[in-house]
This record gives C-alpha cells, structure tokens and sequence, in this order.
C-alpha cells in the first residue's frame, strides 16, 4: 500500500528566509544603535528613558479649561518652568526645573509634567505658574503624584526580575516539552522581539523625550507570553510533520508546518491587535503608550514566530 503523497504548501517560508533574516538584522541593529545612543546621552545614562515609576519624583498633570485651546508647545511651557523661582525652606536649596520633562496631550488641552521631588507649596507654586501661563485650568483636571527614590528602585529592581524570571521559565518549559534547539530558539525569537520593542521606546525616548514605566515592563513581559505562545504553535506542527512527513527534509517539513499554521498566526494576531488599537485611538493618555508597546510587540512576535524561528530551525539542526 502507497502512503499518502506529501502535502505541496501554498506558501514556502524557506523561500524567503533570507529576507526574513535580512529585515530581522536591520531591526535589531537599529535597536541597538538607540539602546546605545541613549546610554551614551549625558541626560538619559541609561539604554531607556527611565519615567517617574524608576527615578522618584513629582508628576503633575493639568487640564486646561477652554474649547477650542489656545496652541502651546512643551518648549514655551519648559523656558518657563526654567525661569520659575520655587519657594524653599530656609537653608535649604529649591530644585531646578530647567531639566522638566513637558508632555502637550489631547490637542493642547492637557499638560504632563515631570518633575523633581517638590513638596507641597513647590508643587502649588508650579500649578500656578502654569494658570497664568496656559490657563484658566480645570480644578478637578488637576492631579500631582510623587514618588520617592526608593520606591522607584525597587519598581526598577522588581521588573528587571520579572522579565529574567519569565525568560527562565519559558526556556525550561520549552526544553522539556521540546529540545534544546527549540528552546535556543525560541529564546533568541523572544529576546529578538523585546529588543526591538526596547530600540522603538529608545528612539523615542532619544527624539521625543518619551519616558519607560513600570506599565512598559507589564508590556514587555506580555509581549514575551505572547511570542512564545505563536511559537509553540508552530513547534507542534512542525513535530507532527516529522512523524508524519518523517522521510522529507526539514526544510520542507518546515514549509508544510508554517503553511498549515498560517491562516491561524494571522488572525490571532489580528483579533489581538484589534482591541490594542482602540486603547491607542480612545484609551487616553495613560494607556496610550501602553497600548503602543504592546502593539509593536506582538506584530513584531508574529512575525519571529512565522519568520524567524522556523527558519532557523533547520539551519541549526544540521549543526
């Protein structure tokens, strides 16, 4: 009795690999690059922007009262925070605002500002400053949060564990269900997708002044949950076809795997992105870059686990 002919894939992923790879290479040279930049920038020192959740600080964020708003740019609300003169207690130094980081949200109609560490007469001082400036402002748009040096070193520390917790845990679960050549792999799919989520948010941290936060990190371990997850799909498959398609080479079981998982790749990654999008277009300031990490991160995993990790598989495996 014959056994069945091979499955002829609609799509051969192995054809374009070499593509695959060549973008892949460009994206995370880039990322680099940033990572570096920002790290060699004397105001950031640091591969990311760090926000307010890892240096300490004060936040204040203001809503102007008007309909339409007058046009305001961060630069012209940054020259006067510079020139303001704080309130101190005597023989005590007030902090420099000339370093502000200043936000324009919705249209010109909010302001985020963040600060140093001001107490509460330093913090009214601003407020008011701002008043005369942009205002009239809106009391209950009015909100200030401050956070304290400690507390944003071990919101700093606390992520940084989380994200190698979760690297750990998903390379030993990869190598008992699998092998260590999927795991190898899929590990350098996920860094492959949190570098380059990371080299976007160092770009804007570099050209934008766009700040990371404890929200960034939630992001960037969600991203790799979701990698990961797009990739075991395909390591099924691809386990099955070497029971079954046992006497092709792996490249071709490779193509039929990819092939067959395909159309559910896709739209999983589209209904996940779906309601992302809608956080960044009505979710607000909060959640908006956020929703922008988490956007960038899962299109970027889609890609590595349709791209990247199968079609390293047989080159690795011949090694």
């Amino acid at each position: 009795m014959t056994s069945p002919p091979a499955p002829s894939p609609r799509f051969r992923i192995s054809r374009h690999r070499r593509l695959a790879w060549v973008g892949s290479i460009l994206a995370c040279s880039l990322s680099v690059l940033g990572l570096a930049l920002c790290w060699l920038n004397p105001s950031i020192g640091a591969p990311l922007r760090p926000g307010l959740d890892f240096t300490g600080g004060t936040q204040v964020q203001v809503e102007r009262d008007c309909s339409p708003c007058k046009p305001v740019t961060a630069a012209e609300v940054r020259e006067g925070l510079a020139a303001l003169a704080l309130p101190s207690p005597e023989g005590e130094v007030a902090p420099s605002l000339g370093s502000a980081s200043v936000q324009v949200l919705d249209g010109g109609r909010s302001l985020l500002l963040r600060l140093p560490a001001l107490d509460a007469d330093q913090s009214k001082a601003v407020i008011d400053d701002l008043a005369t400036r942009v205002g009239p402002l809106l009391s209950s748009g009015t909100s200030v949060n401050t956070i304290g040096p400690t507390l944003g070193s071990r919101l700093l520390q606390g992520s940084l564990v989380s994200l190698l917790v979760s690297f750990a845990g998903i390379a030993v679960y990869i190598t008992f269900s699998y092998s260590g050549i999927f795991a190898g792999l899929a590990l350098l799919c996920l860094a492959h997708d949190v570098l380059i989520t990371c080299g976007l948010f160092a770009w804007l941290g570099l050209l934008q002044g766009i700040e990371v936060d404890s929200l960034f990190a939630v992001s960037l371990i969600t991203v790799a949950g979701y990698s990961v997850t797009d990739t075991v799909v395909v390591y099924d498959r691809i386990r099955e076809q070497r029971r079954t398609l046992g006497d092709l080479p792996l490249v071709e079981q490779v193509d039929v795997a990819v092939d067959a998982t395909l159309t559910r790749s896709l739209y999983t990654s589209f209904t996940t992105l779906l309601p992302l999008v809608a956080l960044i277009f009505f979710g607000g300031s909060t959640l908006f870059w956020f929703a922008v990490a988490l956007t960038v991160g899962i299109a970027v995993g889609s890609w590595s686990s349709i791209g990247l990790a199968p079609t390293l598989l047989p080159v690795f495996s011949k090694r």
